[in-house]
């Protein structure tokens, strides 16, 4: 009776064997380490196991009967597809193979995309300010990284990290930044109407990556605003085109007598005094060769440009522009700003404000060849207007002399490079080789960009994106179709619907019983 009774537990020792290495196997994944507890289990299970398939052996005939072999048969077949499938787990998760089967493409990476980020040299990090994570944009980014580990992107919640969004300036949800290095690149601005694009993230990887950092001269010798901190000083504004990934340095054009082949933008910021004849010329043909002005004049100087804005369609007023509305806050001479023109300089702008000390109005009109584009408007009469006695402590608008809102208190201006011909073949050769066009920026006001009011509401934006604009640094040079999927929609007017639901819900059940009636007729 002991001897039947043993044989019938050594029958049930499987069972003992296969849940101690279930539980071994089962730790040593859960914990992520296998330490001595999860291999005793493994190895317990494993030896009770086989002592186990010893005492079966032992047992007559136990491998010749049908249970056992179907048995085995199942478990070997088992592990075979257990083997199958994670062999091609393996395979597809090294080497993945994907089929876009849309029209054009949407999912797929340009192959300028793909070769310029397999090409990366410097790691390229990618950092998006918002809480929530969109699907579409994160595809976009994975397949990004896909193509090189150097490719790294996160997403970063602005109120868990308030250092980081100080590091980069960041001011509102969306804001996607690119870092490299020293480098760092505002990219675009991303909300539900504007989802992360392939072009810029392709193009601001080529400028990040680039190895060439764009350079911007100030004009110096008549009294333009000083680089260095002191009393109405630009410091902030060299310091922030640095933080930008831009070189900054004076130019003296008395000294030179042409602008240097490497300046991407030349400011002029707030001369007082007018520069020489020979100045002038220098600066047309600057322009002329595809170069590019940011220009920062105030109100009471004579800079001597007139003959230069004139051949762009500019001219400058001499009134001050006065706002009413906003003296409480900043005083009448202080016009204030929330209604921005559409361009790349004040896309993202919306309805904040930015404020102009002692600012004069700007006038545009049309030239063939030069694209102009109003910038910043002031608010309509009665609010602003241009005040021409600048003596009168009591302001007050005067019909003939005076100048109604809204006023134009700047204005962005392109004009394309002629193309050279045999017959007209180009004076001079282009400054830059790769240049088709001359940008230029004027702004009726230098105090805005000043230390102090810099930091101030949208002040520095307007600045730092005035100088990137005007020194082309937007322009896309990689040529990235946009992809946008096809309107395959198919209008129904109200009796074709009426139709397809009728034939769909009546006609087609009733053709299914009619067949189905004839076939039972027949088999009878």
């Amino acid at each position: 009776m002991k001897i039947i009774a043993t044989k019938k537990l050594w029958k049930y020792l499987i069972w003992l064997g296969l849940f101690l290495a279930t539980a071994g196997l089962a730790t040593g994944l859960v914990a992520n380490e296998w330490g001595t507890i999860p291999l005793a289990l493994i190895i317990s299970g494993t030896v009770i196991i086989g002592l186990w398939l010893v005492l079966q052996s032992q047992e007559s005939n136990w491998w010749g009967r049908r249970s056992t072999q179907a048995g085995t048969n199942a478990l070997v077949a088992t592990l075979a597809v257990l083997a199958i499938l994670g062999l091609i787990n393996f395979l597809a998760s090294r080497y993945e193979v994907r089929v876009d089967l849309t029209e054009t493409q949407l999912f797929t990476l340009a192959p300028e995309s793909k070769e310029l980020v397999r090409n990366l040299k410097q790691p390229v990090k990618v950092l998006v300010f918002d809480v929530a994570q969109n699907p579409q944009d994160r595809e976009l980014l994975e397949n990004y990284q896909k193509q090189n580990s150097k490719f790294q992107f996160e997403y970063i919640d602005p109120q868990a990290r308030p250092g980081l969004v100080e590091k980069f300036g960041v001011k509102d949800y969306g804001e996607v930044y690119l870092e490299s290095g020293n480098k760092r690149q505002l990219l675009q601005v991303v909300n539900v109407n504007d989802r992360l694009s392939e072009i810029k993230l392709t193009n601001g990887l080529q400028q990040i990556s680039s190895t060439s950092t764009a350079k911007v001269y100030f004009l110096q010798g008549h009294g333009e605003r000083q680089l260095s901190s002191g009393e109405g000083a630009i410091s902030q504004a060299v310091q922030a085109l640095g933080n930008k990934n831009y070189t900054t340095a004076p130019l003296n054009l008395v000294e030179k007598s042409s602008v240097p082949s490497d300046a991407n933008v030349l400011v002029i910021a707030g001369p007082k005094r007018s520069l020489f004849d020979g100045e002038v010329k220098v600066l047309r043909d600057y322009l002329n060769q595809g170069g590019n002005l940011l220009l920062m004049l105030d109100p009471g100087t004579d800079p001597k440009l007139d003959s230069l804005l004139t051949e762009w369609g500019v001219k400058l007023d001499n009134r001050l522009a006065v706002d009413v509305s906003g003296s409480v806050a900043f005083g009448p001479a202080v016009p204030i700003v929330t209604e921005y023109g559409q361009h790349p300089i004040t896309k993202d702008f919306g309805n904040s404000i930015s404020f102009y000390r002692l600012a004069r109005p700007i006038e545009t009109t049309p030239v063939p060849g030069v694209e102009a584009t109003k910038l910043l408007l002031t608010k309509p009469y009665p609010n602003t207007w241009a005040e021409s006695d600048l003596q009168n402590e009591n302001l007050q608008f005067n019909e003939g002399k005076d100048l109604k809102g809204p006023l134009t208190l700047g204005v962005a201006l392109k004009r394309k490079l002629p193309v050279p011909s045999q017959a007209n073949p180009s004076p001079t050769p282009p400054a830059n080789p790769t240049a088709t066009e001359s940008r230029m920026v004027v702004i009726g006001d230098s105090d805005f960009a000043t230390d102090g009011s810099f930091a101030q509401q949208l002040n520095g934006d307007v600045f730092l994106n005035s100088v990137n604009w005007a020194s082309q640094q937007d322009r896309q040079p990689l040529s990235i179709r946009p992809k946008e999927p096809k309107n395959r929609r198919i209008n129904l007017t109200s009796a074709q619907a009426n139709v397809l639901a009728l034939s769909s819900l009546l006609v087609l059940p009733l053709i299914g019983f009619a067949v189905a009636a004839i076939l039972w007729w027949l088999r009878r």
